[in-house]
């Protein structure tokens, strides 16, 4: 039960993180900027975590000698991610956007499951997580796609770059999805090589900043818009989502030791969606406002059903 908690807590952060993050966007006029923002914040925030319980920022010699290359890939596996969604956006619309990397995440979250892969703990895709896993979906649909697809009949939007062909980018967003869930199962590994969570949060949210401030060198030449938000007063809460983030990587390399990758994904997933309904029913963070419908209730209760039948038999 109480990891239960602890992993739709952490999904319910993630959704404030996005508030936050976009945000702070406004302010930087980059979402990479905003991104790099949000990681470095993160990343000094587990650094003084660390320190504070005594721990080593970095872990032996040892370590780097035995284990795997692959271990130190987390961080990189969420920029990836994170980058292919800013991507996919104007190539898709919102609706692909938020089902395909769901869809990702899910069946390579089970997948790694089923298989071990990354050393993680061996749990049979079974009857009861088959029908969990379709009670998601469901409940996905009815709490996310279903109100997109709606409002987009209402207003008669013309559809997005439909003479494209989508599929290639249909096929990136599910990758995007899948490498969060291989970045929860390579940090639960590092978790357990380096002996501790905290260490292993600040190393995959250090090789995350870097990457992004390489990303950023690349991409945007400046450093500049990062004063934006200071310059322009801009409220304090823009800085939070760094520390969020720093809290799901944290929580999420506990949960992957305890209960696995493909039950954490989902009960991250939940609070994730059932956090972005919050979010938009009440407009925090100056976010669209927009009122919770029936159907959405039903969908989360759907959802829940599902994550009980993964996590539970």
């Amino acid at each position: 039960m109480f990891t239960a908690l602890l992993g739709a807590a952490i999904g319910t952060g993630m959704s404030m993180q996005s508030a936050i993050n976009s945000g702070l966007r406004s302010y930087v006029r980059s979402p990479f900027i905003a991104s790099m923002i949000s990681f470095v914040i993160g990343t000094v925030f587990l650094s003084i975590i660390v320190l504070v319980n005594g721990l080593p920022l970095a872990p032996e010699l040892t370590v780097f000698m035995e284990q795997p290359a692959w271990i130190w890939l987390g961080g990189v596996c969420g920029v990836i991610a994170l980058t292919t969604n800013i991507f996919i956006f104007p190539k898709i619309g919102s609706v692909e956007t938020a089902i395909m990397p769901i869809i990702g995440m899910i069946i390579t979250g089970m997948i790694i499951d089923n298989f071990g892969w990354f050393n993680s703990m061996v749990q049979p895709f079974g009857i009861s997580r088959f029908f969990g896993v379709v009670l998601i979906f469901a409940g996905v649909f009815l709490a996310v796609v279903l109100q997109d697809v709606m409002k987009h009949q209402h207003h008669k939007l013309k559809p997005v770059n439909d003479d494209i062909n989508k599929w290639p980018w249909r096929a990136a967003g599910f990758t995007g999805g899948a490498l969060l869930s291989i970045q929860a199962a390579i940090n639960g590994e590092l978790g357990s090589a380096v002996n501790s969570p905290f260490t292993a949060a600040f190393i995959s949210f250090f090789v995350g900043a870097v990457t992004l401030i390489i990303l950023v060198l690349i991409r945007d030449k400046t450093f500049v818009p990062a004063k934006y938000p200071i310059t322009e007063k801009a409220p304090l809460w823009v800085w939070l989502g760094g520390i969020f983030g720093g809290f799901y990587v944290l929580i999420n390399i506990f949960l992957v030791g305890e209960i696995g990758t493909g039950p954490t994904v989902v009960l991250v997933l939940f609070g994730q969606i059932t956090g972005s309904i919050l979010v938009q029913q009440f407009g925090l963070f100056r976010s669209s406002k927009h009122a919770i419908v029936p159907v959405q209730f039903i969908g989360l209760i759907i959802m829940l059903t599902g994550v009980v039948l993964i996590n539970l038999f």
